[in-house]
């Protein structure tokens, strides 16, 4: 049985008389590369937020690697890296803002500075330059860095490709399956790029205007099939016996493995051509 990271249960959070979290239930287990999708405003980083103690929740249940109260929770903390948002002072350089972030952590070891650089692929010139002349990208990689310091049991990146080229994109998947595979770090990653998110993801979650609609894992995506005939599932029959007594024959029906997207807009309606 997989030993569970964080288990959120029936988890409702209200901002005044707008409710953004309606009943959350989600569970990331150990060495779990987890997806969470859904759009803007849908709740994922009012959820981040939560577990990471930023944001007050009204009702339910938060449990961060088994941490049965407010207190565990607090101090269990201590074993999570996260990036939601980045923050950083502008007249410092990447190597000085990481290094003030190391000490205040508690981290003794003054290489880790240097790993997580090298981590995120910031190169020596950029990480000399004043961090208020970064590009957005620039700052996404450093941010990420700094929620490396460490070696953090579980990470917790909020759209972490945002502003990032194709080839920045695909460095950041590497680097989210490098640090899963090689040092067995969980890791919850938030992504607009569904492609994307779903070469990287072992496990999804999609989120809809503040409700987890379903969780589901790569093999459930793969094992899924969509009829190629454009009806609904429920009439596939219906149509296929339409077309046998208007005696036009047909020879079968071509199937396909969902995609992320699929599921996706399958959940929550409409699809790429929607405003």
């Amino acid at each position: 049985m997989s030993e569970v990271v964080l288990e959120l249960k029936d988890v409702k959070k209200s901002y005044g008389r707008h409710k953004v979290l309606k009943g959350v239930n989600m569970t990331v287990n150990k060495g779990d590369i987890y997806g969470l999708v859904g759009k803007n405003g849908a709740g994922k980083t009012t959820l981040f937020k939560v577990v990471l103690g930023l944001s007050h929740y009204e009702e339910g249940t938060v449990s961060l690697f088994g941490g049965k109260s407010h207190r565990e929770n607090a101090r269990n903390r201590n074993r999570v890296g996260f990036f939601v948002g980045a923050n950083f002072y502008g007249y410092m350089n990447a190597r000085e803002n990481l290094d003030y972030f190391r000490r205040l952590k508690g981290i003794k070891e003054t290489s880790e500075v240097d790993r997580v650089i090298e981590l995120v692929g910031l190169n020596t010139d950029a990480a000399k330059k004043p961090a208020k002349m970064y590009s957005l990208g620039m700052k996404q990689r450093l941010g990420l860095a700094n929620a490396m310091l460490g070696n953090p049991e579980l990470l917790i990146f909020d759209e972490p490709t945002n502003g990032l080229d194709p080839q920045g994109i695909m460095d950041v998947r590497h680097m989210i399956q490098k640090v899963n595979e090689e040092l067995g770090t969980t890791i919850i990653v938030s992504s607009h790029i569904l492609g994307e998110l779903e070469h990287t993801a072992h496990r999804f979650g999609i989120v809809h205007e503040g409700v987890l609609m379903r969780e589901m894992t790569q093999e459930d995506m793969r094992t899924t099939k969509m009829t190629s005939i454009n009806v609904a599932d429920d009439d596939v029959e219906k149509a296929l016996e339409l077309l046998k007594n208007g005696g036009i024959e047909v020879k079968g029906t071509a199937q396909a493995t969902t995609s992320l997207e699929d599921f996706y807009f399958g959940l929550i309606g409409g699809g790429e051509n929607d405003a």
